[in-house]
């Protein structure tokens, strides 16, 4: 009995180590693809290597960062991006600010999708009390606009990095177990899985050796461009004094910090901005190309 029968998903369920390897092939044929893998590598060497890329402390002030009136300097021979209210090198607090939101973004992410995951898969497999409970949590966990309730709950924990990250996994969750929970419940009746049962097939090893690898493509998905709504979603708790507390660097903290001096020194929000805007596309776009790929009906072609 196959265990690969064409559907409409929402997303992919399924990816077979053939399909696998030519939707990779078929991604580096993309050039949007390749151009958001660019942008995610460079900001990931840029982060890893932020010690090195600047000899300046993002918290060090320097006596020469700033004009005689104590205004910012413009971006120059020393300092490349300028200096902030505090005379401090813009680059270096953009290069620590983006460890920043690629660890949030990678363990507030990761998080989230495990959640869901876990309780879509159980929700979408066992049906009846367990699943009703299971998804009118997750109803209720939607009814409540994300950006509010991450505030509130951040501003309650008193945010710190960690705190921040498990926040955001908290509040992104719900989204991830409603697509998992759909195809789960698809998949729990197709034919393959039913035999299985006939034949005396454990829940245990439906889930690990059919449910769960057909979700694969789904979950990948989901994972890449979650990345880019946590970036985001980080940088706005930041932005509003309930993510993380300078003096760390943030991306939407170094925002907040010079917002008042905008019209005189628009450097000191267009590039932290900037660098939220290309990694959250960044990941768009990669994640948008694996969908593409990864869809069944694109499979064999390209």
């Amino acid at each position: 009995m196959t265990d690969h029968i064409a559907t409409e998903p929402l997303l992919p369920v399924g990816v077979p180590p053939v399909a696998a390897r030519s939707a990779g092939a078929r991604l580096l044929r993309r050039p949007l693809a390749l151009f958001g893998l660019a942008l995610v590598a460079l900001v990931v060497l840029a982060a890893a290597l932020a010690p090195w890329l600047s000899p300046f402390d993002p918290n060090e002030q320097f006596f020469d960062g700033l004009t005689i009136e104590g205004a910012p300097l413009p971006p120059n021979a020393t300092y490349w991006l300028g200096t902030d209210l505090l005379g401090r090198d813009l680059l270096t607090r953009i290069l620590y600010g983006a460890r920043t939101s690629l660890v949030i973004g990678v363990v507030a992410n990761g998080t989230a999708l495990a959640i869901g995951t876990l309780v879509g898969v159980l929700a979408g497999y066992y049906r009846g009390v367990l699943g009703a409970v299971l998804m009118r949590f997750t109803d209720l966990m939607m009814a409540f606009p994300a950006l509010l309730l991450a505030i509130c709950l951040a501003a309650i924990l008193h945010p710190s990095l960690w705190i921040v990250a498990m926040v955001i996994a908290f509040v992104n969750w719900v989204q991830i177990a409603r697509v998992i929970y759909t195809e789960t419940s698809t998949l729990a009746e197709r034919e393959f899985v039913q035999a299985e049962r006939s034949l005396g097939a454990g829940d245990a090893r439906i889930l690990l050796r059919h449910i769960l690898p057909h979700l694969t493509s789904t979950i990948i998905v989901w994972g890449t461009l979650g990345i880019s709504t946590t970036v985001l979603l980080e940088a706005t708790l930041s932005f509003l004094g309930v993510g993380v507390q300078p003096p760390d660097a943030s991306w939407g903290n170094i925002i907040f910090e010079n917002q008042t001096y905008f019209q005189a020194a628009p450097w000191l929000v267009f590039f932290p901005g900037a660098a939220i805007l290309l990694l959250a596309l960044a990941f768009n776009l990669v994640g948008d190309a694996l969908r593409d790929v990864l869809d069944p009906t694109e499979r064999g072609q390209g």
